[in-house]
């Protein structure tokens, strides 16, 4: 089955979009097994959610839109698994917000960076660092995570990433910079650790991000400025966790969600 064998009418059809575009993204050699393994585990939170994006991510979102507007570099960090599931969405990112994407990941070979690269580009993707940028090191991460380039992430001062490892978020946010970080799972080390939490599935966040970015566009910094000053990431994560609770603990009484 393809994307376009899934009748839009079936139940899960959205559900199953994703699936087979990162099946795809497999074939194509962008994702890597254990990225297949990382979506199971995040799609099992959304179901949770009732797969869609509730306040407190919205909250969450048009912080992150802030941040790209106040920040004087910001970059969208992107690994197989975005790439896969949201390539257009990117593409509207980093074109109305200005902000490279620079591919960055774990299982990482120079191929597949290469890979990652050009189906980006097919896809729209004007501003992306290239695969033969100029490297350097995130600061106390030995994992390959840490290879970075000079003029993307290791001089940005605003990072955005999604589906991603809680070590790298730790040493980026170490690093000084701030962090907006797309995380289905509030436990994770990467919820845990980042300036900004986006409880949300990818694709709704990403495209969330973008209407945001053009709401806020033209207001004043000290009002942008206002609005990130007052967002408490702790309160985010747990209107979360009560989210969650309150699905299972209906699910509970009434045997179904």
């Amino acid at each position: 089955m393809t994307g376009n064998d899934i009748p839009k009418s079936h139940p899960r059809y959205h559900s199953l979009l994703k699936r087979e575009k990162l099946v795809e993204g497999f074939k194509l050699g962008l994702v890597v097994p254990q990225g297949l393994i990382a979506h199971g585990r995040g799609e099992a939170f959304d179901y949770i959610l009732g797969e869609r994006s509730h306040d407190f991510a919205l909250q969450a979102e048009r912080v992150t839109a802030a941040l790209f507007l106040l920040s004087k570099k910001p970059v969208i960090s992107v690994n197989g698994n975005y790439a896969a599931l949201a390539p257009e969405e990117i593409e509207a990112l980093s074109r109305e917000t200005g902000a490279p994407v620079e591919v960055n990941l774990f299982h990482r070979t120079e191929e597949r960076v290469r890979r990652i690269y050009e189906f980006l580009l097919d896809h729209g993707v004007e501003n992306i660092l290239p695969p033969d940028c100029e490297k350097t090191r995130v600061p106390g991460l030995e994992s390959k995570r840490g290879i970075v380039c000079r003029d993307g992430i290791a001089s940005a001062d605003f990072v955005l990433l999604a589906i991603e490892d809680g070590d790298r978020t730790e040493a980026l946010v170490s690093w000084g910079k701030r962090v907006a970080a797309i995380d289905l799972n509030p436990f994770s080390r990467t919820a845990q650790k980042a300036t900004v939490t986006i409880v949300d599935e990818a694709i709704r966040a990403t495209r969330n991000i973008v209407e945001f970015v053009r709401e806020l566009r033209g207001r004043s910094r000290d009002e942008l400025s206002r609005l990130v000053e007052d967002y408490d990431n702790r309160r985010v994560l747990s209107m979360a966790f009560k989210a969650m609770l309150d699905r299972l603990s209906l699910a509970a009484s009434k045997g179904v969600l």
